[in-house]
């Protein structure tokens, strides 16, 4: 069980005791350190303490398996009359059936646990000696757009960059390049398909990187890479290695009622059709005419929200950034609970029993937004969120609907507080929304005080300007507290505000963001 590990770990280096409960289980959990490891282990104990038939301690190990409470239950009170009989004292009786409830969690034979262990080891050390490779496979095989979040997730918090889609870089699927990063794979595009991709890669191994998109749409074959393959490629960014056009550029239309993609893939038809006339000529020496390059004229760039949803359109995700990459301090600060962890309170009984009544607070992107009506003529509403952790959907009905309809919108940034209750003459369980704002807002309207920790090295000339103006710029009443430590011979110094506060603003989050040296505490002001 994952409880007993740390246990586990400090018994076999030594730093523990290796003790028994009952002196007569060291016969079977000696190789264990004490520990109930494997399902045999509790079978053979049963019929040692409590005198269980082999088909009794079966049973034992199938319920265990299963999780079976129910049997579990009715199988105790076997266990602790048949213990007693023997003579064992009831609390040890009672703290072993408690670990075994513990095991039986999590629960194998001695033979799943060594190929287990054997594989978790041998992937351990691919992620620990071939970082970039591993993840990437991992990537591959993640299957939905929730798990490969997660994963990439997981890359940038070993330090490894996850790059969008490149022409001259991207395979199939995802892959490590020259410089330890992970590149996203053609394969992830909609509309890309696997003709198209086979093509663009065969032609740059034989024909060496694309130098521009003019070069590119020369080379490739445009019945397997058509217009709709072109447009999925500009709109996730694999063309922006060509530095000459950014991807507005692609679907401006222009006085001639075409696009900038039109016009470079009429100039490659025309390329390839002169190229074809050249090589069936009766004359071998016959020199192809020169087709100049189509003129793109320049445009204003995509806004990011707007980048970021054609980036998401085609890939399912966003790669370039995110819509929440402003509000990380939020995120951080100001006791909002990552959705992983909230989907994980929603999906289980338990933890929602143990949550009841209690305030949580979420945030996230509105990526989907419903106003609806019920077949008795009621609206209602639902909206699904998501953060850099996960989504979740959220429903708002009667009253609810009606104050916080507003909020129903694609594309806003939001923040929720609410709780779980169980629905009116229902055993189900439901998350009531109590408030719902603008995440735009939240650092201000939540932000009680700042207390910031550092050592006297970190006081600079640089930090005291710049907290000294921005204080003086933006009078509030948040407080600010500083807690200076002198780590050689333990002297700690605290200062405060007292005269004047100041408001919370996005230079001073910003700051303390971009300062790791600084250590952040924020006091949030009760909601």
């Amino acid at each position: 069980p994952m409880s007993y590990i740390p246990q586990f770990v400090a018994r076999k280096n030594g730093k523990e005791t290796v003790t028994y409960d009952l002196e007569n289980m060291k016969e079977f959990l000696e190789e264990t350190y004490g520990i109930t490891v494997y399902q045999e282990q509790v079978m053979l104990l049963s019929q040692k303490l409590a005198g269980f038939t082999k088909g009794q301690a079966d049973i034992l190990r199938k319920a265990m398996g299963k999780k079976d409470r129910k049997t579990l239950d009715k199988m105790k009170s076997s266990f602790m009359d048949g213990a007693a009989a023997k003579n064992h004292p009831k609390e040890k009786l009672e703290k072993i059936w408690t670990d075994w409830e513990a095991f039986a969690q999590y629960a194998f034979n001695k033979s799943h646990s060594t190929c287990y262990a054997f594989v978790a080891y041998q992937t351990a050390w691919l992620k620990a000696h071939y970082r970039g490779e591993y993840m990437s496979a991992v990537l591959n095989h993640a299957g939905s757009i929730e798990k490969i979040t997660f994963f990439m997730e997981e890359c940038k918090r070993m330090g490894i960059k996850v790059l969008g889609p490149d022409i001259n870089e991207s395979l199939k699927g995802f892959a490590v390049n020259k410089s330890g990063e992970i590149r996203f794979g053609l394969g992830g595009l909609k509309g890309v398909g696997d003709a198209a991709i086979e093509n663009i890669i065969n032609e740059r191994k034989n024909g060496g990187y694309y130098k521009d998109i003019f070069d590119f749409i020369k080379r490739i074959n445009q019945r397997s890479v058509n217009k709709k393959s072109l447009e999925s490629l500009a709109y996730s960014g694999a063309f922006d290695c060509f530095t000459a056009l950014h991807r507005a550029q692609y679907f401006k239309v222009y006085e001639d009622n075409k696009s900038g993609l039109e016009r470079i893939i009429n100039f490659g038809n025309q390329y390839q059709n002169n190229k074809t006339q050249s090589t069936h000529s009766l004359f071998g020496d016959t020199i192809m005419a020169e087709i100049p390059a189509a003129k793109i004229p320049p445009c204003e760039p995509w806004a990011l929200t707007e980048l970021l949803d054609f980036e998401k359109e085609v890939t399912g995700m966003f790669m370039s950034g995110h819509p929440l990459d402003h509000f990380k301090f939020e995120l951080k600060y100001c006791g909002i609970m990552p959705l992983s962890d909230f989907n994980e309170i929603k999906d289980s009984a338990t933890l929602v029993t143990n949550n009841l009544g209690k305030n949580l607070r979420i945030a996230g992107l509105v990526v989907d937004a419903q106003h609806r009506i019920t077949k008795t003529g009621r609206n209602f509403g639902s909206l699904q969120i998501e953060d850099f952790s996960g989504k979740t959907e959220l429903m708002l009905w009667s009253d609810d609907y009606v104050k916080f309809k507003n909020y129903i919108e694609k594309g806003k940034n939001i923040i929720v507080n609410g709780f779980f209750k169980q629905r009116y003459n229902n055993d189900a369980y439901e998350f009531k929304v109590s408030s719902l704002s603008l995440l735009e807002t939240a650092k201000q309207a939540l932000t009680k005080s700042v207390e910031i920790r550092l050592d006297p090295a970190s006081v600079t000339e640089e930090l005291i300007d710049f907290l000294d103006n921005n204080i003086r710029k933006n009078p509030g009443k948040s407080s600010l507290k500083f807690k200076i430590k002198e780590p050689l011979e333990n002297l700690e110094i605290n200062l405060c505000t007292l005269d004047k506060g100041f408001f919370m603003n996005e230079a001073m989050a910003e700051y303390l963001m971009n300062n790791p040296e600084l250590e952040i505490n924020v006091g949030l002001v009760e909601r």
